[in-house]
């Protein structure tokens, strides 16, 4: 079966590693006052943080248009592909999984599968190379949406933010209410959960809740049967030096493993803002059978 694969842009796979594993990525718009960026294609985190320090309006991200994707879909088709895989950013922090499955429905000539990762960034990247190793092996359909669906299970990750302003600016933070009565000097830490993100403890100082974050992964990997087939990621906004800090930390505690190091892609900075850093893990691809 001829199997084309989709993601977005969030997912962090890089322009080689599209053109390799024959992966279309779709970049997910920012919206600044009256301009658009793709992201990926003609923004960066950085530059987002500069026109913020500039003065620009609080940015909003936007979905690919149905029709661009439906335009998308109907190349594939024509194209030859019997169906289609496509892994998306967290349901609970955009809708774009959701309009695809409309789309899944209302289209069943596109014979079109929509994955919700449940995540993002590089942890949703690597879900993406998974996919594209098993389409390469000639994997069955259904044997590649069950072997994500595992993948995907081992997917978790811990992060703080310099401040909630940025996340309840934008309603990404599904309790918000119980932390913008004290938002001052409050430093959130955060993870996923069904999706959706949600602060499960607010510490008084950024340092301290790195420690917290850095004490609850020790907990956390230490308590998974497949601890040891992990592969670790660093992700930051704008802050090199924690993690840098972060990195010395898993090299420390977890000798041997894989760590990629990476950056917030500019959608998911414009929610969580400047200086903040996440610390991630799932089962390394690497290092499982992607052949069945």
């Amino acid at each position: 079966m001829k199997i084309a694969l989709v993601t977005d842009s969030t997912s962090g796979i890089t322009e080689q590693e599209a053109a390799e594993n024959q992966i279309i990525v779709v970049p997910i718009p920012i919206i600044i006052g009256s301009k658009e960026y793709l992201e990926g294609v003609d923004i960066t985190s950085e530059q987002l943080f500069e026109l913020q320090r500039q003065g620009a309006e609080f940015p909003k991200t936007s979905q690919p248009s149905m029709g661009e994707m439906i335009s998308l879909f109907n190349r594939l088709h024509s194209e030859g592909y019997e169906a289609i895989i496509a892994i998306t950013l967290s349901s609970g922090i955009s809708g774009f999984y959701q309009n695809l499955t409309n789309i899944a429905k209302n289209n069943p000539e596109y014979n079109l599968h929509p994955f919700d990762s449940k995540m993002t960034v590089r942890l949703q990247g690597d879900l993406v190379l998974a996919a594209a190793k098993m389409i390469k092996n000639n994997v069955k359909l259904d044997c590649i949406l069950a072997n994500l669906a595992k993948i995907d299970d081992t997917i978790d990750e811990l992060f703080v933010v310099n401040d909630l302003n940025n996340l309840s600016h934008g309603g990404r933070l599904s309790n918000a209410g119980a932390f913008i009565g004290s938002m001052l000097n409050i430093k959130p830490l955060l993870t996923f959960e069904d999706g959706n993100i949600v602060a499960f403890d607010k510490i008084r100082s950024i340092k301290r809740a790195f420690t917290k974050i850095e004490s609850l992964t020790l907990k956390k990997i230490n308590g998974l049967p497949y601890k040891d087939q992990l592969k670790l990621f660093v992700i930051d906004s704008n802050d090199e030096s924690q993690a840098q800090e972060a990195k010395k930390f898993l090299l420390k505690n977890f000798p041997g493993k894989t760590i990629s190091e990476t950056k917030f892609s500019p959608v998911i900075a414009t929610h969580l803002g400047e200086k903040s850093l996440a610390i991630g893990w799932m089962i390394d691809i690497d290092q499982i059978d992607l052949t069945k």
